[in-house]
């Protein structure tokens, strides 16, 4: 006797289910919903809750964490110019940061009950839900988490007074990437520049999805071998 296969019920909370799908689930989430309504991932309103996030809120929350960030190093002794060479070594650490965490966590791929569900969570449900304007941004929790082993990183690699002053640029450079996420999904671009990203990331989702893990920019793509061909790109306009 065959096995049924695993079905996921729309209509009910995802996140408990998807697991079962198995060695399904991969084929099953890069299989976009364009909805702007997005779907219920739990039964509790406090964790759905928590799930849901505005854009603005990232710049709101964020920002003054750079900002305090730049003043410790400018306290701890940094000209401005310093603190300003410091945030440009910040943002380049997070465009590696930005492809690193989005090519291999973010499309790491799973089978098991746990891992499906732990992907989807963190990156799945987006790739199956796109246009889902509350999922876009990352959850200021998950993102206070992420942070941790980056800025430990960031610590060993430079001096006890510029650690902050990078890390207050990896956190501008990370504002960046989550605004950009979002208006490449809802905006309107205007410039070639934005038009092309959103044409480069929707490719991403609708097409290529082991292609094009840059965000904010595509150099991490051309140095280490995900760029999409250009014709593919074209015909996602």
């Amino acid at each position: 006797m065959v096995a049924q296969a695993f079905t996921v019920d729309l209509d009910k909370p995802l996140v408990f289910q998807v697991g079962h799908l198995g060695d399904q689930y991969q084929d099953w989430v890069h299989q976009p919903i364009v909805s702007k309504e997005g779907p219920r991932l739990f039964g509790s309103d406090v964790l759905e809750c928590l799930t849901r996030t505005k854009w603005w809120v990232i710049p709101l929350i964020w920002l003054p964490v750079a900002c305090w960030c730049l003043n410790t190093s400018i306290q701890m002794g940094h000209s401005v110019p310093e603190a300003g060479l410091m945030v440009v070594v910040g943002i380049c650490i997070w465009t590696l940061a930005e492809y690193m965490l989005h090519r291999y966590l973010f499309h790491i791929d799973t089978k098991g009950y746990w891992t499906n569900t732990a992907h989807y969570l963190l990156h799945g449900c987006h790739h199956k839900h796109p246009s889902d304007g509350l999922r876009l941004v990352f959850p200021p929790a998950l993102a206070a988490i992420l942070c941790f082993p980056l800025w430990n990183l960031i610590k060993l690699f430079t001096t006890t007074s510029t650690a902050p002053g990078v890390f207050g640029g990896f956190v501008l450079g990370y504002v960046v990437y989550d605004c950009t996420h979002y208006y490449l999904h809802h905006g309107q671009p205007s410039s070639d520049l934005a038009k092309h990203l959103k044409k480069y990331h929707l490719n991403h989702h609708f097409r290529i999805t082991n292609k094009g893990f840059g965000i904010t920019s595509a150099i991490w793509d051309h140095v280490l071998g995900t760029l999409p061909s250009t014709k593919t790109i074209d015909k996602s306009a």
